[in-house]
């Protein structure tokens, strides 16, 4: 064995619950990822855990993640979307029955949706948070936590408390989930500043992530590049992007993804059928959206679109996923010649939601992947960073800069022209969140629950999905509109608290609001 490979993918989604509406378009952010990301990575790894492959892999699951997967309204909103889903495939079973080129299709996604039905209810019993700790329990699976509401920790560093709390109640919400103290971590965004690492520390993290620069410009040089962890003065070791595997997949244009025998994303029924069959699974406005029945393969870069072909897709899969070996063979065989007494580890980090969701065939990528590397190669092995730091102990000292992932690698896509606003207002609001938890030390029930709510009124507008929608140019009213309310509540409830004037009635109804972190303490904002 002459290295490691660390598959590691970020499961990530801002907390969308609007429970105000009997149906809410953003909230199809999660059934979908669900239906489509979730269920099937469960799918495989169970599938490989039951079959006893040998396999290691690295997972977020970010606290507004792990919080609307056992949300009791959302867990029956999701049900009610697969009972939905089966209702739609069986018809498309019945009106396509005299079409060949798409009837198998139907079945096919009559037979998926059938499935995930009977494994969400049956098989995880609705609770796909401990499907995912049981993997970890079971030893092939390192569930990792998030900032609490996945802020974006640079752009806080003049606040040490606000830090602290976005780290601090991860790490208290991570317990509580998974009964036990997180090893690792993903900054939200990769996003770093030198001293960051005093918080991870403090919470017994162990180790982070950085893209690839965040590595290769620390300071002494890395002498292994981004290959090799670096510790920091705390001693939690930052672990590098490897850029050549993530090109691999990450790309549409070169990567896997893009390959023309793989289902078009972009065309939907919801879109394609008449309005009239398809009004009943829409938006409530008429307003068409995705269904998640797709008909067609990329086909190629114009607007003609072939029929998919299920098995074809699947024999590409397994012929990337053999690809992918081979390179990983050739670079880790070339690293074994430049780094002599060394065994270099090779991250590989990808958000979760692109496979399955965006790259449909994704997740039996993964499961091809583990299963050739398992009996197909002898020259690296899969193993998470904690495994890479419980064998190779010692590791360079060195400071990263200040860093993140996204275009530009330095934060530009959470602060340019297009969001540069939310600023001033999430840090005055920090400043007097910081100045309640100093005035109020400890007080009486309904002040500690507006306190409470003001807290979690403050995370939730710090989350930085709504700076990259703006950036994007995506659902940038939803965004605003956000972060516009969570700063307006936070005010409404931070001059009620000092004016002792707190409107109980509200307050109820901004708590079931923004349920969030129901175990959450304000005076975790309390200045050290």
């Amino acid at each position: 064995m002459q290295g490691y490979l660390s598959f590691v993918l970020h499961a990530h989604l801002p907390f969308v619950r609007h429970p105000e509406h009997e149906e809410f378009l953003e909230e199809d952010w999660l059934y979908e990822a669900i239906t489509e990301t979730y269920l099937p990575l469960l799918d495989a790894f169970d599938r490989l855990a039951n079959d006893n492959v040998p396999f290691r892999m690295t997972m977020s699951l970010t606290p507004p993640l792990v919080a609307m997967l056992r949300d009791e309204l959302l867990v029956h909103r999701y049900a009610r979307r697969l009972d939905k889903l089966c209702e739609l495939a069986d018809k498309e079973v019945h009106r396509t029955a005299k079409d060949a080129s798409f009837n198998s299709l139907a079945h096919f996604y009559r037979d998926r949706f059938y499935h995930a039905r009977q494994a969400f209810h049956d098989r995880y019993r609705r609770d796909l948070v401990g499907a995912f700790r049981r993997l970890q329990d079971h030893g092939v699976l390192d569930i990792l936590t998030c900032g609490a509401t996945h802020g974006f920790l640079p752009l806080m560093q003049s606040y040490p408390e606000a830090v602290r709390a976005q780290i601090t109640v991860a790490a208290a919400h991570y317990r509580q989930s998974f009964g036990r103290d997180p090893l690792g971590i993903w900054l939200p965004e990769c996003g770093y500043f030198p001293g960051l690492e005093r918080y991870l520390a403090a919470e017994g993290i162990r180790y982070f992530f950085v893209d690839s620069h965040g590595i290769l410009d620390a300071t002494p040089r890395p002498r292994y590049g981004v290959y090799a962890p670096l510790y920091t003065p705390t001693g939690t070791a930052a672990f590098g992007r490897d850029p050549e595997s993530s090109q691999q997949v990450w790309s549409a244009e070169h990567g896997y993804p893009g390959d023309y025998s793989y289902r078009e994303f972009y065309r939907d029924i919801g879109y394609d059928l008449d309005f009239d069959y398809v009004k009943p699974y829409v938006q409530p406005t008429g307003a068409r959206k995705n269904t998640g029945i797709k008909y067609h393969r990329i086909t190629g870069k114009s607007p003609h679109k072939e029929p998919y072909d299920r098995r074809v897709a699947m024999e590409r899969a397994a012929e990337h996923a053999g690809n992918f070996m081979f390179n990983r063979e050739r670079q880790f065989e070339y690293l074994a010649s430049v780094m002599p007494g060394r065994k270099p580890i090779v991250i590989a980090p990808y958000d979760a939601e692109l496979f399955g969701h965006w790259w449909f065939e994704g997740p039996d990528f993964i499961e091809y992947f583990i299963r050739k590397s398992a009996y197909d190669q002898k020259v690296y092995r899969l193993a998470s960073p904690a495994d890479y730091l419980r064998e190779n102990p010692e590791n360079q000292l060195a400071t990263p800069p200040m860093c993140s992932w996204g275009s530009g690698g330095y934060s530009d896509v959470w602060l340019d022209g297009s969001n540069d606003w939310i600023y001033r207002h999430l840090h005055k609001a920090t400043e007097r969140m910081i100045a309640l938890s100093r005035d109020f030390p400890d007080d009486d029930s309904l002040r500690r629950r507006a306190l409470n709510q003001a807290a979690r009124e403050l995370l939730l507008a710090q989350s930085s999905d709504w700076a990259f929608i703006m950036k994007t140019g995506t659902m940038v009213e939803y965004a605003v509109r956000r972060t516009k309310e969570h700063v307006l509540r936070f005010n409404k409830l931070h001059d009620q608290i000092r004016s002792n004037s707190i409107d109980e009635r509200w307050l109820g109804y901004v708590e079931n609001r923004d349920n969030i972190f129901p175990e959450l303490d304000y005076r975790v904002y309390r200045p050290a």
